[in-house]
């Protein structure tokens, strides 16, 4: 009984002490839990406090970098004439490299203080291993905005390259591609991209089209096999069955010996040209844009209401200017073609319509240029009569026309009518198959490109600057690229200098040497050029030796013909 009761004991000492050690096992747990969750607390704290810190670290750094961004943007532009994009993005992007080396104050400087080259890709003047803010600030007066800038609009698209003839050989076609490729490309390295709204274009819907167009043309030339299929086929039967090509000498197929065809490009192409200029003239009307430029084809001022013809299938400045009449109810617009082919088409649609004044300078012959028409004493018709003037060059190319004659003619006849007319919006159709470089057949002019350049700023003084160009014809590459940057350099308002050919406020006179025999204007008393009569025929400042009148020509000149101005034209 003895030894049971001490097993008992025993026993019972055993059960005490194994409680006793379980006891402690919690207390340990619940000690070590509590010391877990101290240290977890000490560490979220610290590292709030550490992120607290970063953030006053970064802010500081972000707007040094950007007051330093902007510091380096105005200084190496100066220097180097480094051309930088977009002002709003977070990074420079520059064309050059260099190495540079920034020293800041706040601790920054030791991060900064390596010498890095800046590069085409983004760059930061902040070390790799500094992170940036993801919206940088904005300096004091700066504003970060995703609403276009208000300047120079630019419109291009290249669904407009794929309108090419079928036989793959662009070198028998004056009309290709490469036309709007080269001035995209001119633009883009002279660095006037950058400086203004690039917009994106788009294709002008079969409504817009038949507002200058009829169905059945809209129908033959805007539709292609794809979006056919969403037409009413029993319609587009028996129109489609009245089309007719011709076969080119170049094997490929056209509309007529010039204007080749495309089955599948060449009607989208079109209405992307049409709709392109419609857009941009909307955003210049509305005000959204200063002015702009169109960098579209193919061209459209020769197809008219019914026919496409001379590289043409849509009218797309008729088109802009039909649609700002009707959704945007502009009263009076004026339309400038400059191109050296009369606008046929382009007149057709206006003829008789008081609130558009169509005005062109065209090579005219005596209607034996391309297409014949544009002859002085087509003026309108009905309400329409006395809003169509044509400047109709004759003569030949013996000798060719040139800047001081569209300069005169700009002078006192154009901008004078264009003034009294005071249009609210204004339209050009920009061919520049009048500049030099252009064969015979095609122009044979010799307008510069600063001429064009200042014919711009002319039209830029009516419609508040409202001012939409949009490309027709050139097809000398050179000519047309150097044409275009001057027409979009003028519009930003950038100044070109002349070479002191450009005191052309003063008449240009008949040049006894050359006899052209066809136009007179009569001379200003203006001070300049020997303080004699103001009289400049517009060539360089190296061959006015040779060319500019004599004192006894100038005499003469101004006795008999400063008067009244007579222009005539044979």
């Amino acid at each position: 009984m003895e030894q049971r009761r001490r097993e008992q004991e025993q026993h019972k000492k055993q059960q005490e002490l194994q409680q006793l050690k379980h006891k402690d096992k919690s207390q340990q747990s619940a000690v070590a839990s509590s010391l877990v969750k101290q240290k977890l607390q000490e560490v979220i704290l610290n590292k709030q406090k550490q992120a607290a810190l970063e953030r006053t670290n970064s802010n500081t750094l972000s707007t040094s970098t950007m007051a330093y961004r902007y510091l380096l943007k105005r200084k190496y532009t100066k220097m180097w004439n480094v051309h930088t994009h977009d002002t709003s993005e977070p990074n420079l992007k520059v064309k050059h490299n260099f190495v540079f080396s920034y020293i800041g104050g706040g601790g920054v400087g030791s991060a900064l203080g390596v010498h890095r080259p800046l590069s085409r890709t983004q760059s930061s003047p902040a070390s790799t291993s500094l992170t940036l803010p993801e919206k940088p600030l904005s300096l004091p007066g700066q504003e970060v905005s995703s609403k276009p800038r208000f300047t120079t609009g630019l419109v291009y698209d290249s669904q407009m390259l794929k309108h090419q003839c079928t036989c793959g050989d662009n070198s028998s076609h004056p009309e290709h591609a490469g036309r709007i490729q080269s001035i995209w490309s001119r633009l883009q390295e002279r660095g006037l991209r950058g400086q203004c709204e690039s917009i994106r274009g788009r294709k002008a819907t079969l409504e817009e089209l038949q507002s200058v167009h009829t169905e059945k043309h809209v129908l033959l030339y805007g539709t292609n096999p794809l979006n056919r299929l969403k037409l009413d086929n029993r319609k587009l039967a028996g129109i489609l069955s009245q089309r007719m090509f011709v076969m080119l000498p170049c094997r490929g197929v056209g509309v007529d010996n010039d204007t080749i065809w495309n089955e599948s490009h060449t009607s989208t192409a079109s209405r992307m040209a049409a709709g392109s200029v419609v857009e941009l003239a909307f955003r210049v009307a509305k005000g959204e844009l200063k002015n702009g430029f169109a960098v579209v084809r193919p061209p459209g001022h020769h197809a008219d209401p019914s026919n496409p013809m001379g590289f043409c299938y849509f009218n797309s400045v008729a088109i802009a200017a039909r649609q700002l009449q009707h959704k945007l109810s502009v009263s009076k617009i004026l339309i400038v073609d400059w191109d050296v082919h009369h606008g046929n088409g382009t007149q057709e649609v206006f003829y008789s319509d008081p609130n558009v004044l169509y005005m062109s300078l065209h090579r005219y012959d005596d209607g034996n240029f391309f297409p014949g028409s544009g002859s002085p004493a087509e003026v309108g018709s009905g309400a329409g009569e006395g809003f169509n003037v044509n400047v109709a060059w004759t003569g030949g190319l013996d000798p060719p026309m040139g800047d001081a004659e569209y300069l005169a003619a700009f002078r006192t006849v154009v901008m004078p009518i264009a003034q009294e007319f005071s249009p609210d919006v204004v339209l050009v159709s920009a061919g520049f198959d009048a500049a030099e470089g252009n064969p015979a057949p095609l122009g044979g002019y010799k307008v510069s490109a600063k001429c064009f350049s200042f014919l711009t700023r002319q039209l830029m003084s009516l419609a508040g600057g409202r001012v939409v160009l949009a490309l027709e014809g050139g097809h000398d590459l050179t000519a047309i690229c150097d044409a275009s940057e001057a027409c979009v350099s003028a519009l930003l308002g950038i100044q070109v200098r002349h070479a002191g050919i450009w005191t052309f406020c003063v008449c240009v006179l008949q040049d006894k040497r050359r006899r052209r025999g066809n136009i007179y204007f009569s001379a200003e008393r203006r001070p300049g050029f020997c303080g004699m009569w103001g009289i400049s025929r517009g060539f360089e400042r190296s061959d006015r030796r040779g060319n500019f009148p004599t004192h006894r020509e100038v005499w003469e000149i101004s006795r008999h013909l400063q008067s009244a101005i007579r222009f005539k034209l044979n």
